[in-house]
């Protein structure tokens, strides 16, 4: 298969026409090999619009999303980012001179993409996902979904830090932008998406007698 053709297809057709228009991603999108991203029984389907699995559940984000949702984020070239659960995020945002850490709380997802991580330089870490690790963070970004704020997440963030996730409760979910000012945190929705939900970022049922 020619993934870059591939890689090519998937910027024009499912990149561009979606309103993401920032030339730096564009340029990262179309050198980071995706198809190392996935697992390698299903680097067929790394430019389909469909999520190839990674490992276990764990899964990549839609092409379009994940460029809308980097773009939501106006990455700067040395600016610090974590990606959460975002491995080909973590690429895009280093070949974009970012000084970028993953973090995943399974292991085996880098057993998958860690020799490319390592290629972009990024920094990999595992720990559970709802304790990120550092802190005074520019920019955070997951290609995971979570039920609610993500309010350990936005705490690792630098004042004036950003924080692109998306929001899903049910069938349907919105990709927001937290910011997390001085006096408070603002929130603004950016578009709709569903990708699969971060288990480990589910609530546990409470009960009330």
């Amino acid at each position: 298969m020619d993934f870059a053709a591939a890689r090519k297809v998937m910027l024009d057709s499912q990149v561009r026409v979606n309103d993401v228009t920032d030339r730096q991603l564009h340029a990262a999108i179309g050198a980071v090999e995706r198809e190392r991203f996935c697992a390698p029984d299903r680097a067929f389907s790394a430019y389909a619009d469909v999520e190839p699995e990674i490992t276990g559940d764990r899964r990549l984000m839609l092409p379009r999303d994940v460029a809308k949702l980097l773009q939501g984020l106006d990455a700067r070239a040395g600016e610090k980012a974590l990606a959460i659960a975002g491995p080909y995020a973590a690429a895009v945002l280093a070949h974009m001179g970012l000084t970028v850490t993953a973090q995943e709380s399974d292991a085996a997802v880098f057993d998958v993409v860690g020799p490319a991580l390592s290629q972009a330089g990024v920094e990999t870490v595992v720990a559970p996902l709802h304790q990120p690790q550092g802190e005074g963070y520019d920019l955070i970004v997951s290609e995971g979904a979570v039920i609610g704020r993500p309010d350990a997440w936005i705490a690792a963030l630098r004042p004036g830090g950003r924080l692109a996730v998306v929001e899903r409760e049910g069938a349907s979910g919105a990709a927001v932008l937290y910011v997390r000012g001085r006096e408070g945190v603002s929130r603004r929705e950016l578009f709709d998406a569903a990708p699969d939900l971060l288990a480990e970022m589910v609530p546990a049922p409470a009960f009330a007698l």
